[in-house]
């Protein structure tokens, strides 16, 4: 399965807590830390939901 890359380059400061609770869902809790997730239809919805958040990239 194809997997894409996030690195976290926002802070959750001053987010609603929704925004906050969604990147904690990616894995994501600090600034600048990378994940490697699969490229499924509810983690490209995460990632829609706070893109203002996150650099992303094909991982491959």
């Amino acid at each position: 399965m194809a997997t894409i890359k996030v690195t976290q380059t926002g802070s959750p400061i001053g987010r609603r807590n929704d925004q906050r609770q969604t990147l904690v869902g990616l894995g994501l809790n600090k600034m600048h830390k990378t994940r490697e997730l699969e490229d499924t239809p509810s983690v490209r919805g995460m990632i829609n939901k706070v893109q203002h958040l996150l650099k992303v990239e094909e991982a491959g």
